[in-house]
């Protein structure tokens, strides 16, 4: 009786193949994921910053954007076909190609950078929270701030800070452990709601002046050398810095593809990531340019306009538009937390030991490392470079792409055996060498070499943002010609 626990140990509930009941995600919901993706501080950050700060034809980052954008959705389909069709998350696909111990390993760095990440936003999280309470406090009684117990710090943070951070933490834990089906309603909500936000704020910086604003935003738009071969390598910058941003997301897509109807809605609301980067970029470059006339500043002195969305409103100096974009903005930041870090981990993390953890239990190990990076990012971790580091591990992301998809298209055949994905067995099609397929972790290493080097190797930086195509070609052709038959 005890046999087939032990053969299909490596089964979880929550790792298992998804009801088709449960398949309900369509192009909407993909639209509302990526757009949680886009409407980060980062990202608006981002999106603005490539088109006002760097004197490039708003054109040539306009078709960057776009043409970064098309990678993004060229992997993403490549790698949530497979979960998709048979309703498995990246991690339990990945023993196709590693075996179920490579998988376990391998698949663990995902957990790793994402709650590493999950901390780090957590922290930025929690001072926008703080930024919420010293207004409450400051509008109730402004002395209040100036007592003892506001200005004794411990770990470089008041009681505030400290109050925010465990308040961010608690919330999160509880919000994003409810289970898949609540996510997706957190996600479209904070999609739709963002949005909103940015209609209403750049209906607030339109109306201020509309010939003024608009004719702020007019004079961007420029034709002129657009053509010019030298736009070629700006253009290319452009295309490399935007999937950098999206690459996180790409490795673990299939733990929310595993959820969608069809391949059909697959490919349709992954096309809707071009859509959300023309609609966001339209909103915030209009915003900040329209911003940065409406509060009198010159606007040909490029340098001096503002990019970040807390720093537009600090200079606005009203404390209900303020309240209310940091709203917007805790909102933002949290979903992404939750799509990028949050749940990538919890499917990793069970991966890791699925005879062990359940969703919960794997959440409240995120949230309690995630809690300490948070209380130890502004004293220790920021101040030693542990970012390069994670880019480091980040590295192995491309390479394992290369590998699951050369195993699943090349290999494979697009077919795989579901029961013995679970199974320890040692007649099982992928127990390989004690659950390490050979062939495959050596590919991921090859591809690892070339992918790290543009972080480690100063003549190489400059590649740094195709990093993740990098060790994913290399890491697809060795596995390729490693495991042909």
């Amino acid at each position: 009786m005890n046999q087939p626990k032990v053969k299909y140990s490596l089964s979880n509930w929550d790792l298992v193949t998804v009801n088709p009941n449960y398949k309900t995600w369509n192009w909407k919901d993909l639209f509302c994921f990526w757009g949680a993706n886009v409407q980060s501080v980062i990202g608006f950050s981002l999106i603005s910053s490539l088109y006002l700060m760097y004197s490039l034809n708003i054109f040539i980052v306009f078709f960057g954007i776009i043409l970064g954008s098309f990678f993004v959705y060229l992997f993403s389909n490549i790698i949530g076909k497979p979960s998709q069709k048979f309703g498995l998350p990246f991690a339990v696909l990945l023993r196709s190609s590693l075996g179920f111990n490579g998988a376990k390993f391998f698949g663990f760095i995902r957990s790793l950078v994402g709650i590493f990440l999950f901390g780090i936003q957590t922290y930025f999280l929690s001072k926008i929270l703080v930024y919420l309470i010293r207004i409450i406090i400051f509008s109730i009684d402004n002395s209040l701030l100036q007592q003892e117990i506001f200005i004794f710090y411990y770990f470089g943070m008041n009681i505030i800070d400290w109050s925010a951070i465990i308040i961010t933490i608690i919330l999160q834990t509880v919000f994003f452990t409810v289970g898949m089906q609540y996510n997706k309603k957190i996600i479209n909500f904070s999609a739709m709601t963002v949005y909103t936000g940015l209609l209403i704020f750049f209906f607030v910086v339109l109306l201020s002046d509309v010939k003024i604003t608009t004719e702020a935003f007019s004079n961007i738009f420029n034709l002129n050398n657009f053509l010019d071969v030298n736009n070629l390598a700006p253009l290319l910058t452009v295309a490399g810095t935007i999937f950098a941003y999206f690459s996180i997301l790409i490795i673990s897509f299939g733990d929310f593809s595993r959820y969608v109807k069809n391949e059909k809605e697959l490919k349709k609301g992954n096309l809707s990531l071009i859509l959300n980067l023309i609609i966001f970029s339209f909103l915030s470059v209009f915003i900040v340019t329209g911003s940065d006339v409406f509060l009198n500043q010159k606007y040909s002195d490029i340098e001096r306009i503002f990019t970040n969305p807390t720093d537009i409103i600090g200079k606005f100096d009203n404390i209900q538009i303020t309240i209310v974009v940091l709203f917007f903005i805790i909102i933002a930041s949290a979903s992404t937390n939750l799509v990028a870090n949050f749940i990538p981990s919890q499917y990793s993390l069970i991966n890791f030991a699925p005879s062990i953890l359940s969703l919960k239990s794997a959440s409240y190990l995120i949230a309690f490392f995630g809690l300490l990076i948070a209380i130890f990012w502004l004293t220790i971790l920021s101040q030693i470079g542990i970012l390069s580091f994670v880019d480091t591990f980040g590295a192995f992301f491309g390479p394992l792409f290369g590998v699951m998809a050369a195993d699943y298209y090349l290999i494979k055949n697009q077919e795989l055996s579901n029961k013995d994905l679970y199974s320890i067995d040692k007649e099982s099609a992928y127990y390989y060498s004690g659950g390490w397929h050979i062939k495959g972790v050596y590919s991921l290493i090859i591809g690892f070499i070339f992918s790290a080097s543009t972080i480690w190797n100063t003549n190489l930086m400059f590649l740094q943002s195709y990093a993740w195509i990098i060790g994913a070609f290399v890491a697809w052709i060795t596995y390729y010609l490693l495991a042909k038959k």
